[in-house]
């Protein structure tokens, strides 16, 4: 009995430390990718989700902060850490408290940082960064290149240049604007740049 007793509270043991191991990989990452998505394009498809709801006038507003590794994709869901106690600090960027507690979990516990510090990175790396003028409230549907997409940033920041950005585009329309950081938050050039191959990009207008 004494035996079988060992033997079960061994396996326990074994269950529970299994169930406890981070789900993602827990090695580190090379650079950060700051995703920017356009809501009006997101709201277009998803009219019922929290970040477009009535009274709700948003352009560009963060997605992430994610982790990459430069030969592909980054590490996601690292551990079970909770995330931040007040979400609602973080609603003037990410403006809807199911996409900051997702971020957090599938991307923030790879940072190696607390919550915290993870949320004061996305908050200090989009304000070290202009939105073009053009794209903070536009009222009519616009029309322009990946390429003039790129001007506008580097325009409003001059510290950026090409390599450095990513436009998305969801067919014809602009899905997001993504710049690559190193961990200090500096841009950096992109290991793998992904183009947005519509020959001209449409942009849902702000409502």
């Amino acid at each position: 009995m004494r035996i079988f007793r060992s033997c079960a509270i061994g396996l326990l043991a074994s269950v529970l430390a299994v169930a406890q191991r981070p789900t993602g990989n827990t090695e580190g990452f090379d650079y950060y990718l700051l995703t920017l998505s356009w809501s009006p394009e997101f709201c277009y498809t998803h009219p019922a989700n929290p970040e477009c709801g009535s009274g709700q006038h948003h352009g560009f507003i963060v997605h992430g902060l994610w982790p990459e590794l430069r030969n592909g994709r980054g590490p996601e869901y690292c551990s079970h850490t909770p995330g931040l106690a007040d979400p609602t600090k973080m609603l003037d960027l990410m403006p809807d408290a199911h996409l900051i507690e997702h971020e957090w979990q599938a991307h923030g516990t790879c940072s190696g940082v607390s919550a915290d510090a993870y949320f004061e990175n996305i908050r200090r790396a989009f304000e070290s960064f202009r939105i073009p003028k053009e794209f903070t409230a536009p009222r009519a549907k616009l029309a322009l290149t990946s390429l003039d997409m790129k001007r506008a940033f580097e325009s409003a920041n001059p510290i950026l240049n090409d390599s450095e950005l990513i436009v998305e585009c969801q067919g014809a329309y602009l899905k997001a604007v993504e710049i690559c950081l190193s961990k200090g938050l500096h841009p950096v050039p992109c290991p793998a740049v992904r183009h947005c191959t519509a020959r001209m990009l449409h942009l849902v207008p702000v409502h």
